[in-house]
């Protein structure tokens, strides 16, 4: 891969950073009328949003939890159906995207640089908060694809400087990707606690006031995320906001702006642009 930013003079040389919702479980290949249909519309939009084709895209999605941040390095990824209960058809969905060991080893090499710890996993492949999403907004799976692993301890610092570090990455036509959930307690979606609607609403506001504020402002609000208004109701755990502070980390001083917001089983949900 030509690791070399594009040239200017073609256009903007730099991707932007997305944080883009994924969807509960394989929502959009099941008979689920009028829930996922606006999100399943947003993810088929964005390849016509980027400036340019990418070269590659490197995804962090909020169902890899490893000590220290690891990339896939293998060139076939296969797919984990880290999914339960759902319809037999939904286990034998395709997604034959290529990996990219040229990237793995950039990313690794940023991070280095940075002096972060990492490591590389051949042998693992894309769980569904990659395939499921992107088999709508990059559906003919042609343009190579690296995951990167959140770190197991949750740390929102250590996310916020991973993103940092593979900044470079944006000015060499690669696309950064989280994927994750701003609202993301199961309990409450699935059993549908109507009490906690006006909650997720709250910190859906909140949160995307912080996305779209100066860069240092908005790390700071993201650091300290969960003395939010109604912040661990919504997120018991993190590991589906996650995601979000390592493209505020790639994202630099570009300010960001939800592109998507929706009411899903009563619940707000949004997506993020940086850039």
């Amino acid at each position: 891969m030509d690791m070399r930013p594009v040239n200017a003079d073609n256009g903007p040389a730099r991707q932007p950073v997305l944080f883009v919702p994924h969807g509960g479980g394989p929502c959009f290949f099941m008979d689920w009328p009028d829930t996922w249909d606006r999100m399943a519309a947003y993810l088929r939009g964005i390849a016509a949003t980027l400036p340019r084709r990418p070269d590659a895209i490197l995804v962090m999605s909020g169902h890899w939890e490893t000590p220290v941040p690891t990339v896939t390095s293998g060139a076939r990824p296969p797919l984990i159906y880290d999914y339960h209960g759902f319809p037999p058809h939904t286990y034998q969905l395709r997604y034959p995207a290529p990996g990219s060991p040229a990237l793995a080893a950039r990313v690794r090499a940023l991070l280095d640089a940075a002096g972060i710890a990492n490591a590389e996993d051949p042998d693992r492949g894309f769980d569904h908060g990659v395939f499921i999403p992107f088999m709508l907004a990059f559906a003919a799976a042609d343009i190579p694809i690296v995951e990167l692993s959140l770190k197991d301890d949750m740390d929102v610092a250590d996310e916020l400087r991973v993103g940092a570090a593979l900044r470079p990455l944006r000015d060499e036509n690669v696309l950064i990707v989280a994927t994750g959930m701003t609202y993301h307690n199961l309990r409450h979606f699935m059993g549908r606690n109507p009490a906690s609607d006006a909650t997720s609403r709250t910190f859906d506001a909140w949160l995307a006031d912080a996305v779209e504020a100066p860069a240092d402002a908005r790390d700071a609000a993201l650091l300290g995320w969960a003395s939010a208004p109604g912040a661990r109701v919504c997120h018991p755990r993190e590991e589906h906001l996650l995601p979000l502070m390592f493209a505020a980390g790639a994202a630099g001083a570009d300010r960001g702006r939800r592109d998507y917001g929706d009411i899903v089983m009563g619940k707000a949900l949004s997506g993020f642009r940086f850039g």
